[in-house]
């Protein structure tokens, strides 16, 4: 793993090199005020919509500079890359542009909908191999295969080039910025690898030296926030892949470099609260993000009291989600926001024993949303699976206290996680 030198840091005129390249290539995404969020959290917000950008992500910044970046008689060879979608779909894009062969590795928990658009932009020059369980394991596939055939790998994150690409997101929005007379407070954009962050940061900096740049996480995969605790880039044991694009056990050595010159600060969000944002963006104003490109306006709850009254700009980082993920992000936001429940409770095998809960137990607006029970033959009591979901999450303590009274060994699920994850 390479790490730079200060020297070696990534400089303005690097990013400007890259953006001159890139200019005419990719779309210049807006920069949108954003009256609903703007009068929530009492700032003036605006969204840098890399959602809109040709592959529906930033990434093909990095990817395309860093490609043309390569020696033609060296792509001819062939590419490789390791991503979780976003990457791929760049790449995938660039090759097919290009006309260079491209050999792309994914993990096998990828959702399908990526999968699919990497076919579509990679055409006929896009060959896709599902490798891992984890982007770590895809990306030690792909480097393997590399050295065997002989061709160039295209680093996600950890490449100047690459970084130096996902940086020119900044000089679009400073010079939209400084256009109309106003500076940035504070610039939010979420952390994977680090490659984004880092190019932000670096060219942030150099323009505008007090705009504070905030990294998020998602709680799951804090890999950048554990590099800056330990003074290096660590291996995470697990990461939760949940927010795929931004699951990377760890972080580049490249990208801590960059990111710990010039990121003020790591902050990391729940995945629940992810997916409360992902809703919240889609019903509010019409926005579909993936999970990652929510991170940065799910970073906003929790620091209401800093960024009010000031110019906040937050980077939704890609938008390729996959519709059949909906029914689990509006469950994973009901458990986060303490409206959905799920208990195992012992029930009397008895005529009625259902009443009773109903009526004794449940509040008049809690509704059950699932129940599971096998009557067995010659026993007095069975457990029962049950989900509830409460009409105000405020009453959480009055129907425990009811529960207690039904069963006093009743377990609640969200205290058991394996059981959850294995009965929910």
């Amino acid at each position: 793993m390479d790490v730079m030198t200060k020297e070696e840091l990534l400089k303005k005129e690097d990013i400007e090199e890259a953006y001159g390249v890139l200019r005419p290539i990719i779309k210049r995404t807006p920069l949108q005020y954003d009256a609903y969020l703007s009068q929530k959290y009492q700032c003036h917000l605006y969204l840098k919509r890399e959602d809109q950008q040709v592959v529906r992500s930033f990434k093909l910044r990095g990817a395309y500079y860093a490609i043309s970046k390569t020696p033609e008689a060296v792509r001819r060879r062939g590419i490789v890359c390791a991503s979780a979608g976003n990457h791929a779909q760049g790449v995938a894009w660039t090759c097919h542009k290009m006309k260079v062969p491209a050999v792309i590795f994914m993990p096998t928990t990828t959702p399908q909908q990526k999968v699919e658009q990497v076919r579509f932009f990679g055409g006929d020059e896009a060959t896709i191999k599902l490798v891992g369980d984890t982007f770590d394991a895809s990306a030690q596939a792909a480097v393997d295969y590399c050295e065997q055939k002989k061709m160039t790998f295209i680093a996600p994150f950890d490449d100047k080039n690459t970084i130096a690409g996902q940086g020119t997101i900044a000089c679009e929005i400073f010079d939209e910025v400084f256009s109309q007379h106003t500076e940035v407070d504070y610039l939010f954009a979420a952390v994977g690898g680090g490659g984004l962050i880092s190019g932000l940061g670096a060219y942030t900096k150099s323009v505008s030296p007090k705009t504070q740049v905030i990294g998020v996480e998602p709680t799951g995969a804090a890999s950048m926030a554990a590099a800056f605790k330990c003074g290096h880039p660590v291996t995470l044991e697990k990461v939760d892949k949940f927010v795929d694009g931004a699951a990377v056990k760890t972080v580049g050595g490249l990208t801590y470099t960059n990111a710990k010159e010039f990121v003020d600060g790591m902050i990391n969000v729940a995945e629940g609260r992810v997916c409360t944002t992902l809703l919240e963006l889609y019903s509010k104003e019409a926005i579909v993000a993936e999970p990652a490109g929510a991170l940065s306006v799910a970073a906003l709850e929790e620091h209401r009291e800093e960024i009010a009254g000031k110019t906040v700009v937050c980077v939704i980082s890609g938008g390729n989600n996959d519709i059949d993920r909906m029914q689990e992000i509006k469950e994973r936001s009901l458990v986060y926001e303490g409206f959905q429940h799920y208990f195992i409770v012992n029930f009397p095998q008895r005529p009625g024993a259902l009443r009773e809960v109903v009526n004794d137990i449940l509040n008049e607006d809690d509704d059950i949303t699932k129940f599971e029970y096998t009557k067995k033959v010659n026993r007095g009591k069975g457990p029962v699976l049950i989900g509830i979901r409460l009409g105000d999450r405020r009453n959480i303590e009055q129907l425990r206290t009811r529960l207690r009274r039904f069963d006093p060994y009743y377990i609640d699920l969200k205290e058991n996680q394996m059981l959850y994850e294995m009965m929910v």
